[in-house]
């Protein structure tokens, strides 16, 4: 690893920073404290303009080279925890309960700032870095805040970059996918509304029991035949909820899930299928059936050429040996893909010791990665910002 040295100095404080925010998570849109934190180092460390409240706890900072360019290269981290209970035992672990950092967003959020010290220090480029620490990444449209709040009309960017731990035991693995590289989100809820009797005598109801159970096959069928074999889809009840009592057959039952998809024909196509699904069971059963429908994430593309130039910044970091360019996407999401819909870009992952996935909460980010995620993003503005670029 070549950790750039204004990074290597700054390795203590990086792990101190991450540990604090580690142990006070906030959930999205409500990251007060963290973005005071931000704010706070970002002017600490001398850059040149920091904007606060951008979609409500967003902050951007500016940092301007020494050359006279007129470019400018944008890297953004997202900040918020999860409503996990953590359970890693860790001596800095969340002080909230039931709020937990357990997708690594400290981690990012740390990346950044240490990137910005360093940039900040050094000004070895043209044009100017934008730094972008966004809210609510975990579903609750924070880019799409941030874009609505003017982000790129406000702080015009030419590229932006992001980057996402990965713990998969391996340290310092730069990985990227060109193209579509992580899939899109449409959340769904079903709500079922049929009669109730006592449970003695269900031929008094129109039990949405049965309906629901009707649905959770018939929505299996929207993929093995309607989506293209070759397109791929992932649609998938994820909960069900109805009744209260062992002698009473519920009035109401609902349904919901998540539709993940890399074209959006092929999401449009789900969703029409699911509409029609409820619709003639709706009318087979004499219930009433209604279909709430919520596009969260986009499909994350990434662009061609600039994944090569992220890849050349990251070899210059970890080494040629450790970056990896992907062919299959995941079926992940991420809401960085709206910010690629404004700006093109791209987004990796960097993996790190620990084993435990995201999302969990035995989950730990590895604080070893920290510089190494830190280098990365800085160079990758020094390298198109430089004279040559």
């Amino acid at each position: 690893m070549k950790i750039l040295p204004a990074i290597e100095q700054s390795r203590s404080e990086l792990e101190t920073i991450f540990k604090d925010l580690h142990a006070h998570p906030e959930i999205g849109f409500t990251e007060t404290r963290t973005a005071a934190i931000v704010a706070e180092k970002l002017r600490a460390y001398g850059v040149d303009e920091v904007h606060e409240g951008i979609a409500r706890t967003g902050v951007v900072a500016l940092i301007r080279g020494k050359g006279d360019g007129n470019r400018r290269i944008g890297l953004r981290a997202d900040m918020d925890a999860l409503p996990i209970h953590e359970e890693t035992g860790l001596a800095y672990a969340s002080t909230r309960p039931g709020i937990m950092h357990a997708c690594g967003h400290d981690g990012h959020t740390t990346m950044l700032l240490g990137a910005a010290k360093h940039l900040a220090e050094t000004r070895d480029f043209s044009g100017t870095a934008v730094l972008i620490f966004q809210p609510a990444e975990e579903g609750l449209g924070g880019a799409r805040g941030m874009l609505a709040d003017g982000l790129f009309d406000r702080f015009p960017c030419d590229e932006v970059y992001g980057m996402h731990n990965w713990p998969n035991g391996t340290p310092g693995k730069f990985r990227i996918v060109k193209g579509a590289a992580m899939a899109g989100a449409s959340f769904f809820d079903i709500h079922i509304k049929g009669k109730g009797s006592h449970g003695a005598m269900p031929q008094d109801s129109r039990d949405p029991l049965i309906v629901a159970s009707a649905l959770v096959g018939q929505i299996q069928t929207i993929v093995s035949r309607n989506i293209p074999p070759l397109d791929a889809c992932v649609v998938s009840v994820t909960q069900i909820h109805s009744g209260s009592a062992y002698n009473v057959v519920p009035d109401t039952a609902t349904l919901a899930g998540t539709i993940r998809y890399f074209k959006d024909e092929v999401c449009a196509l789900a969703e029409q299928r699911m509409q029609e699904l409820c619709d003639g069971l709706a009318a087979a059963y004499g219930v009433e059936i209604r279909l709430e429908l919520r596009n969260i994430f986009n499909v994350l593309e990434n662009d061609a050429d600039l994944s090569d130039a992220y890849m050349e910044a990251a070899c210059d970091i970890v080494g040629a040996e450790n970056v990896i360019e992907r062919k299959e996407p995941v079926t992940g999401s991420e809401d960085f893909a709206d910010m690629l819909r404004a700006v093109p870009g791209a987004y990796c992952t960097l993996s790190h010791a620990g084993n435990v996935p995201v999302h969990n909460p035995g989950y730990v980010l590895d604080p070893e990665i920290l510089p190494v995620g830190a280098s990365i993003l800085a160079r990758i503005v020094e390298r198109r910002l430089s004279p040559a670029a």
